[in-house]
């Protein structure tokens, strides 16, 4: 009896919750074009303040921290998400701007303030993965207005 019960309450959970006008149609235009949009934006936000660190480790403490190699890294990691910002649209964008952020936090060993550009930017991309994730689960519900015009 026990295990009726949690088949039908998985079956229950799978089933979508419609709104109140039903499915509706695939909308005319693509509302995740929008998203990657400001994704892409906000990786060329990030490549610019990632060039900016570059002025931080060149002043702060007299240039102790301008190595060839934190100066590298710096350039490298921001020229990769420059790059990225341009390539939003592709299907392996999404785990490739995970992975950018990983190498940004692992500037911390160049200096403090990367990291601190990375905590904010990691926050600013857990929020707009949130704000995807939300979308997509309306458009399952047919809770966008364009798909009911």
């Amino acid at each position: 009896m026990r295990e009726k019960a949690t088949a039908q309450s998985v079956a229950e959970a799978e089933e979508v919750e419609y709104g109140p006008l039903g499915p509706g149609h695939a909308p005319a235009k693509d509302p995740l074009k929008g998203v990657r949009g400001v994704m892409s934006g906000t990786m060329m936000m990030e490549s610019i303040c990632f060039y900016l660190i570059l002025t931080v480790i060149l002043r702060v403490d007299n240039g102790i921290h301008w190595t060839p190699v934190n100066w590298g890294y710096i350039t490298v990691v921001a020229t990769a998400m420059l790059i990225l910002s341009f390539l939003q649209f592709t299907r392996w964008a999404i785990a490739a701007d995970v992975i950018i952020q990983v190498f940004a936090l692992i500037g911390i060993f160049v200096h403090p303030s990367v990291a601190i550009i990375a905590f904010i930017f990691i926050a600013v991309w857990a929020y707009l993965f949130y704000l995807r994730k939300n979308l997509i689960e309306r458009m399952k519900r047919g809770l966008l207005t364009t798909q009911h015009m």
